[in-house]
């Protein structure tokens, strides 16, 4: 709630937290790092995608096709390559959201952290926490390997139905909503699973704090704060992640569709 300063020794609640900040900070403090969020998104996601397509397409010349091994060998290498290229635009949106100023002081812009965190640490510096996000990739390998699997089923359950009937299987928009029940499904199992690095990574993007690589933090705030510090803002997260990603899923899964023919 204050960056590096916060004794964390009790942990508040979302409203708790949403509370605060509006007696503090104001309204617009809620929007912190917004800018950042939308530049980096359409990048992020775009490479994602196309990283996880075009491998997925090459290993299934070499693995049986759409198994288990490609889906996750296609999800860590689009993680990695996503992760490398953007980082420091999350780093930046971090910082922003961390920057706690009272009601009517005059927020630091993008530019302004770029600029402090050029001066501060170089170009190093906007890759702090890019070993917690590398962690990360175990929860998109997770993600992955699930939705495909559920969605494979579904496909399975549609076909042997049509099948039945004597129909032919098109493409309706309740395929479109099971994707999106998939891929909430999947988000859901794999970021409670994997959600330990978000903290993590969170407490290494922090600006002039303690912590210094990614086991050395996991290591520190267990020990100072117990497990379930792991876990804080699992909630929130949670509320963001799992309709983003049912939306996310379901409009690439459209749009591949219609491309396609």
């Amino acid at each position: 709630m204050a960056g590096a300063s916060v004794n964390r020794v009790a942990s508040p609640g979302p409203l708790h937290c949403l509370k605060i900040i509006l007696e503090k900070e104001g309204p617009r403090s809620l929007f912190r790092g917004l800018g950042p969020n939308i530049v980096g998104v359409a990048p992020s996601r775009a490479i994602y995608f196309a990283a996880y397509s075009n491998c997925k397409e090459k290993l299934n010349g070499v693995f049986d096709p759409d198994s288990t091994q490609v889906h996750m060998i296609s999800a860590a290498v689009a993680g990695f390559t996503a992760i490398t290229a953007t980082n420091p635009i999350w780093l930046i949106k971090t910082r922003l959201q961390l920057d706690a100023r009272n009601r009517g002081e005059k927020q630091m812009g993008a530019f302004e952290c770029i600029r402090r965190v050029y001066q501060t640490d170089g170009l190093r510096g906007f890759y702090r926490g890019m070993s917690a996000s590398y962690a990360g990739i175990s929860e998109t390998v997770i993600h992955f390997v699930i939705y495909e699997s559920i969605k494979q089923k579904l496909l399975e359950c549609k076909t042997s139905s049509m099948i039945e009937n004597g129909e032919e299987s098109v493409k309706e928009a309740s395929d479109f909503v099971g994707m999106m029940l998939a891929a909430a499904t999947s988000k859901t199992c794999a970021t409670t699973i994997a959600y330990p690095h978000e903290v993590v990574r969170t407490r290494l993007r922090e600006e002039g704090t303690k912590y210094r690589s990614f086991f050395q933090t996991l290591s520190l705030v267990v020990q100072e704060e117990g497990y379930g510090s792991l876990y804080r803002g699992l909630t929130t997260h949670l509320v963001r992640q799992i309709p983003n990603t049912a939306i996310m899923m379901a409009t690439y899964e459209l749009v591949v569709y219609l491309l396609n023919g």
